[in-house]
């Protein structure tokens, strides 16, 4: 068969490999689309992990063997996959700490060498850990609204993290495919949505999928400070509240659906924020603005800082008065991965299109051109947003 191999620090490899081999309690699913993750893009571009491997692990197909011990399925039958599955049983299962857990932490799909997803070929082995988390795709739905599941249900895992009333107003920074879930999933849940992006299109999507009130950024940190946005009036279209003003990332302007940001709520600050852009600068102005009692997520910081042996306070990438958690006591989260136990709860939202993911979809490229879809997705144009990479015909 077919397959991207990942043989270093950006070098991908259209290459044929052997079809995997399954045994009793396993499946063969032929892959028909995977996305593109910016957990794979990371791994491809900096070389984290040891080559070769295969990776894409937002994987949709059709189940074309199954093992005599595999109960439950049938060949022919249309899936969407899950490589991580906790075993619910552990320290860190017990605590809704999924991602934590050394089974969740385990690998289960693969298309050859080392586990890592597979999806980038035309054939993955499901192995008997994970067959929990495989999803049958009714038949009114695509293969790519299958291969959405899994980063819809780390969106949802995050929002149900977050203390939220109805009317909540909470900031969602960035409106990107994750950012986009999360207005959506947060307007479902009553919250009024306010998202900011640097890309206007994004803003007009952000409109679509619930936000009450969107705001234009300019380049976060430049020459290690915020840079504001040329003004902007009404002659522009865009309507500015009168007295104080939000405006994470040197706002320029604030685009409602007919609405203005009304001075209350500017004055009275945030109830939550969702940061899913990894910009330091946008943390900080962000956790400045919640208000008492406030939470602030952090989804997109999966960088690590390298450790140090003299730990100082300089060391952190940004000041943190500890005292706005404690006194103010706002709360500090972070939210990685997906939760398994939401997961019939994810598959009705994005199969009845409650969240409807085909309109986060942009481009999709044939498995040869796997290098051209990551480079894309690693450095977005204003038309781009998620991007597939197809195996097969949907």
């Amino acid at each position: 068969m077919r397959a991207v191999v990942y043989r270093g620090k950006n070098d991908l490899r259209l290459e044929t490999v052997p079809v995997p081999r399954i045994g009793a309690r396993e499946l063969l699913v032929r892959v028909a689309v995977c996305g593109v993750c910016p957990t794979d893009i990371k791994k491809i571009q900096y070389g984290t992990v040891p080559p070769p491997r295969i990776f894409g692990h937002e994987t949709a197909g059709t189940i074309v063997r199954a093992g005599a011990r595999a109960r439950g399925f049938k060949i022919g039958d249309r899936v969407a996959l899950h490589h991580h599955v906790p075993c619910l049983d552990c320290h860190f299962c017990r605590h809704h700490a999924f991602a934590q857990c050394e089974t969740y932490k385990r690998t289960g799909i693969t298309a050859g060498f080392e586990p890592a997803g597979g999806g980038y070929a035309e054939y993955v082995r499901v192995m008997p850990f994970v067959l929990p988390g495989v999803v049958k795709i009714p038949g009114k739905n695509s293969f790519a609204e299958g291969a959405m599941l899994e980063p819809v249900n780390t969106v949802l895992k995050a929002v149900r993290r977050l203390n939220l009333l109805p009317g909540d107003n909470v900031l969602v920074a960035g409106q990107g495919p994750i950012g986009l879930m999360f207005t959506r999933l947060l307007q479902l849940a009553g919250a009024r949505v306010i998202a900011t992006d640097l890309m206007a299109s994004r803003l007009r999507l952000a409109r679509k999928f619930g936000a009450k009130w969107t705001m234009l950024a300019s380049q976060p940190e430049k020459a290690g400070r915020a840079v504001p946005c040329p003004p902007s009036d009404s002659a522009h279209g865009v309507a500015r509240p009168a007295g104080p003003q939000l405006s994470p990332c040197g706002v320029a302007a604030i685009t409602p659906r007919g609405e203005t940001l009304n001075p209350q709520l500017a004055a009275r600050g945030l109830d939550a924020a969702v940061i899913a852009v990894p910009s330091d600068d946008v943390v900080r102005q962000s956790l400045a603005w919640l208000r008492g009692g406030g939470q602030l997520m952090l989804f997109a910081h999966t960088k690590r800082i390298a450790p140090s042996l003299n730990p100082q306070p300089s060391t952190l990438n940004f000041p943190l008065d500890l005292a706005s958690v404690c006194v103010d006591e706002k709360d500090l989260l972070g939210s990685y991965s997906s939760d398994f136990t939401l997961q019939r709860e994810v598959a009705r939202l994005v199969f009845s299109r409650q969240l409807d993911v085909r309109d986060l979809i942009s481009h999709s490229f044939p498995l040869e051109q796997t290098a051209q879809a990551i480079a894309l997705a690693a450095h977005p144009t204003p038309d781009s947003l998620k991007i597939l990479v197809r195996a097969g015909a949907d």
